[in-house]
């Protein structure tokens, strides 16, 4: 039995049928191996690189997460209010917006509670508190829009600004739900207050959002597309502020992350990407945090550890990982992020004790965004299905992480 009674295999093989292909021809399409294919079909794979479900998901014409069958809504907290899916969507699509009837009047919050409330959320977000994302990104989306509307001049834009960021975690947050039209609304909204704000920077940070959607989504070209456009756009020189060399390398390292799942024939331009930000971390000279997403010498030491996974090059991806400084300095969900590539690459060279010590590496850093992570979830799948005794590490772990079976 696999999570939720399917997986990726049982996926491909029930949407390869709707489409009237046989494996072959799944695979020609999808430039795959037919080995590929089958194995995954008969679960004898359950997992499988980023760059080939993507192949797949295009030839089969669905997205992404319709293959990797990711969480749909919020997990039930232990106790307290219950998180809304519902209510995330209405308060980035409120009705009132669309009948263009005026909201109930209500008295605009103190920007100084707006900001306050907006770092709380990141910082839990970087947390990985899915739950409680979802419980204060209602009211915070609903209270800016109220302090928008109320307040005129400065006022006014520093509302917008909190909005924008706030719209921008709405959409991360529905992506990684599998609710991508309402991500898209969010995002569409982010820039619009972004280009109402008194921070330019915004519209900068919300292309870089607007990439990683795009990513999750198997758009990889427009992914890329957007990334770069924006990275053009900066253009950062030697007397460049921290902190737009600091958004430059993010946006390189958002091209590069879709890149490299486009195939071997983009291997050599995620290289030149990659060392472009390498180039913009060794000048800033220090990792920093800047608007919620970390970037230097740390990060992209992590991201060249993701792209050599990517890219199938296990043993490098486990050499380069182990010449990381600063990893303490990345947010949680960064830091099990990388531990989770870690994983991949140790369950490719058949090294399962140490991509189970890896996985438990990542719970430890981010338990609840390890419950929401495909890709975490499908490499625990796997190892616990090769799992000989009944009681062990990995299988302790799939029951933290309630996968079936």
């Amino acid at each position: 039995m696999h999570e939720h009674g399917e997986s990726i295999g049982d996926r491909i093989g029930r949407l390869r049928a709707r489409r009237r292909l046989t494996q072959e021809e799944l695979a020609d399409r999808a430039d795959v191996s037919v080995d590929t294919v089958r194995k995954l079909e008969q679960n004898r794979r359950l997992t499988a690189r980023l760059a080939t479900l993507n192949q797949l998901a295009r030839a089969l014409d669905v997205d992404t997460s319709t293959l990797l069958g990711q969480p749909t809504t919020f997990e039930a907290p232990p106790s307290g209010e219950l998180p809304s899916v519902l209510a995330l969507r209405q308060a980035v699509a409120p009705l009132a917006g669309l009948l263009g009837d005026d909201p109930d009047p209500e008295d605009p919050p103190a920007l100084g509670a707006l900001r306050a409330a907006l770092h709380s959320t990141e910082r839990i977000r970087r947390e990985g508190r899915m739950a409680d994302i979802g419980l204060l990104l209602p009211p915070l989306i609903r209270d800016a829009l109220t302090a928008a509307r109320a307040y005129n001049g400065a006022s006014r834009a520093s509302a917008y600004a909190v909005l924008a960021e706030a719209y921008q975690v709405a959409a991360t947050t529905l992506t990684a739900l599998g609710k991508d039209d309402a991500a898209f609304t969010a995002m569409e909204r982010a820039t619009d207050a972004a280009r109402r704000s008194d921070d330019p920077r915004l519209e900068v940070v919300g292309a870089s959002t607007l990439a990683w959607i795009f990513t999750k989504q198997g758009r990889l070209e427009d992914a890329e597309h957007v990334a770069l456009r924006y990275a053009d756009d900066i253009d950062p020189g030697f007397r460049s502020a921290p902190a737009d060399l600091s958004l430059w390398g993010i946006l390189l390292l958002r091209a590069a992350t879709a890149t490299v799942r486009q195939g071997t024939s983009r291997y050599d331009r995620v290289d030149e990407l990659l060392r472009m930000a390498t180039a913009a971390a060794a000048t800033i000279g220090r990792d920093r945090l800047d608007y919620a997403t970390p970037f230097g010498p740390t990060n992209t030491g992590v991201a060249k550890v993701n792209f050599q996974v990517e890219m199938e090059k296990n043993r490098e991806a486990i050499t380069t990982s182990r010449t990381i400084p600063g990893l303490a300095s990345l947010p949680p969900t960064w830091r099990a992020r990388f531990h989770v590539d870690r994983a991949l690459a140790y369950v490719d060279l058949n090294r399962d004790e140490h991509a189970v010590r890896a996985l438990l590496q990542a719970e430890t850093d981010a338990p609840e965004w390890m419950r929401y992570h495909t890709t975490a979830r499908r490499i625990v799948a796997e190892l616990r299905g090769r799992e000989r005794r009944r009681t062990s590490p990995v299988t302790e772990l799939a029951a933290r992480l309630h996968l079936d079976g």
